[in-house]
């Protein structure tokens, strides 16, 4: 099986350009291809990790990747699926965050040996002359096609900023300028990216007349077509810092029956025909699928040792309800008690298992919190240090997060 052929029966592909094409240059060719990633966050999340692992995809099959690193187009923000402006970074927040992501992409994609390279477009797009980009750039593009752009379709109602209108001319001078210097043909990215991607590739068009293609991958959602990766905590981040490994196997722990199997196909490198042969279970075998998925994931992101922690965290939890080194902690101050004493619904708070008082106070009166397995449904509960005479409480929310606080 080929990698074109990988990528299809694995569901990755959403769009391409030239099918026929991409399938004899994935095939017969070393394509040198382009994702582009804006440094927004001081660490990259599992959208991108999805992107990542097409990456790994071509390079394992001889193509090179080149991880663009968008140190420019971040000053100015990128409109696509947002209501509002970007919140706008210094130059100095943008490097910062661009290195990050430098040493999570290592993880996953080999850049030694000139086998893929990092680049960054603030390189190039910051030292631009506005007048020279107008008439050489500008003049391509007609105002009337980039307003049918979903990206900026959905924004006019609410106001779109000149700033950002200009994300697209940006974003396609790069495909034009690594194809000029570095021989890149296809630029890939998330299926929202789609109305970016085909301006860039026109772009190159019309400049060298030359062709290139552009393909987009499948976003990672449920079956209800809802985007993966939020938690209650946030976006699910892969930092260790900003979630930590046993948090990160727990979410996939926790996908839908519905969704467990996409996951597979989409972000392990499982045999395909492994995977496919899962598609039949039911019931337990689920939970043993999603076993599978928590731990390969985990496994890339955060590396074997620490997915086999989570992983023994998880089972030990989840057979016996027992304590283990590995739960999510949090340790309590002194200030935290009043008199000795702390409120459950304090506690919840403190620890993060809620955002407020007033959720909190409703899980416990719907019957979804226990304190060292004893379900409470008083929200006026009080914590004594007796209750800490261990040295800490075991807190579950619903049927699968627990944590520890302790005193």
């Amino acid at each position: 099986m080929t990698v074109f052929e990988e990528l299809k029966r694995r569901g990755l592909i959403a769009q391409m350009t030239h099918e026929d094409k991409i399938k004899e240059a994935l095939e017969n060719e070393q394509v040198t291809f382009y994702i582009g990633f804006d440094a927004t966050a001081d660490s990259l999340h599992v959208g991108h990790f999805l992107q990542l692992v097409v990456m790994r995809h071509l390079q394992l099959a001889g193509h090179k990747p080149v991880a663009l690193l968008g140190t420019g187009t971040t000053m100015v923000g990128d409109p696509t699926g947002r209501t509002d402006m970007r919140q706008m970074l210094t130059p100095e927040e943008i490097n910062h965050n661009a290195e990050c992501f430098k040493k999570q992409m290592s993880k996953f994609i080999d850049f030694s040996d000139d086998k893929a390279l990092i680049v960054k477009n603030g390189d190039w797009l910051l030292n631009l002359n506005y007048i020279d980009f107008l008439r050489d750039v500008g003049r391509y593009f007609s105002v009337n096609q980039m307003l049918t752009a979903e990206s900026v379709k959905n924004r006019l109602e609410r106001g779109l900023s000149f700033l950002e209108f200009n994300y697209m001319l940006m974003q396609s001078y790069d495909f034009l300028h690594l194809y000029q210097t570095m021989g890149c043909t296809m630029e890939l990215g998330g299926d929202d990216q789609w109305s970016n991607i085909l301006k860039g590739i026109d772009l190159v068009r019309r400049v060298e007349g030359e062709e290139v293609y552009g393909m987009t991958f499948t976003l990672l959602t449920t079956k209800e077509g809802k985007k993966m990766g939020k938690t209650a905590k946030g976006a699910l981040w892969l930092d260790e810092n900003k979630c930590s490994p046993y948090d990160f196997f727990q979410y996939w722990r926790n996908v839908s029956d519905d969704d467990v199997i996409n996951c597979l196909k989409l972000i392990t490198f499982l045999p395909i025909e492994e995977i496919e042969a899962m598609e039949s279970w039911e019931g337990s075998q689920l939970n043993k699928a999603k076993e599978i998925l928590a731990f390969e994931v985990t496994k890339m992101v955060h590396g074997e040792e620490k997915a086999t922690e989570a992983l023994g965290a998880a089972r030990a939890l989840f057979t016996a309800n027992s304590d283990d080194a590995n739960m999510p902690t949090t340790q309590l101050a002194d200030s935290d008690f009043n008199d000795g004493q702390i409120g459950l619904l304090d506690l919840m708070v403190k620890t993060k298992l809620c955002p407020s008082k007033g959720e909190a106070r409703r899980l416990v009166q719907q019957g979804g919190v226990s304190v060292d397995d004893v379900k409470v449904t008083d929200p006026a509960k009080v914590l004594t240090a007796q209750d800490f005479e261990k040295g800490h409480v075991i807190i579950k929310k619903g049927k699968k997060v627990f944590h520890k606080a302790c005193k």
